[in-house]
């Protein structure tokens, strides 16, 4: 089975015809069981600009105070959460929309290793019983990153971090990573730079800055967790994820 992390860059229009959600669609009806984690940073950018709320990052992380992630959880678990279900539903997928905090898959804590950041969890624990059962009954999956802690407070979790949590959890034969980048490099931005293959032990040794530190976080704790494989690639084109389900393309740990 296959994890794939959805970023929001590729989030299509209501009603609008996608090739990539498509291309899921059609590896899903082949008899393939998929989980979708789906991201929306340009989507919460977008709402907190209407909000007049300052978009502030750090590490790579979003702070999130209590109004940020009003609106970060009215993006994730609403907007976005519905477009992608009711977009798969429409090529005959039979999707079910769950955040991070349904079902116990994921509890999580106030993270405090990136400083002070807000309402941003780290993943403490992962039961993926209830995807085990929604898969079992041949649905597909749909979670967004909205988590909550022990005192029932939502937390703001990384996309990323949920998509290796639950891989892990899985045993996922290869979690994939839609970003908006062609993989892990070396030096970014040096395109020569580019990773086509890695061990994990040599990854782990290498050192990464701002938006790929979660990345890079998320593969390791999703092969440290059980999954087979990682393949981080570039989601915004099609063909990368008709290459990436035949387990080619991208950057591929393991």
């Amino acid at each position: 089975m296959i994890v794939i992390k959805y970023g929001g860059h590729a989030l299509p229009e209501p009603g609008v015809s996608d090739p990539t959600l498509q291309l899921i669609a059609e590896y899903w009806r082949s008899g393939n069981p998929v989980v979708l984690v789906h991201g929306g940073g340009p989507q919460i950018d977008a709402e907190l600009k209407i909000h007049g709320i300052e978009r502030e990052m750090r590490g790579g992380y979003r702070v999130t105070t209590p109004e940020t992630f009003d609106v970060v959880q009215q993006v994730l678990s609403g907007q976005v959460l519905r477009t992608l279900t009711h977009s798969l539903i429409g090529y005959g997928v039979n999707a079910v929309g769950l955040s991070s905090s349904d079902g116990q898959l994921v509890r999580a804590q106030r993270m405090t290793s990136a400083g002070e950041i807000g309402l941003v969890g780290d993943i403490d624990t992962v039961d993926v019983s209830l995807l085990r059962t929604l898969l079992a009954g041949k649905y597909l999956p749909i979670v967004s990153p909205i988590g909550v802690d022990s005192t029932g407070q939502g937390l703001n979790l990384n996309a990323d971090l949920v998509a290796g949590a639950l891989g892990g959890g899985l045993s996922a034969d290869q979690v994939i990573f839609m970003t908006d980048v062609a993989g892990i490099y070396r030096n970014w931005p040096d395109k020569g730079s580019l990773i086509s293959a890695i061990d994990r032990e040599s990854l782990r040794a290498m050192t990464f800055e701002e938006g790929m530190i979660p990345k890079v976080k998320a593969a390791l704790s999703a092969l440290d967790a059980g999954a087979t494989s990682v393949r981080v690639i570039d989601g915004r084109e099609p063909r990368n994820l008709a290459e990436a389900l035949e387990g080619r393309g991208g950057t591929e740990i393991s």
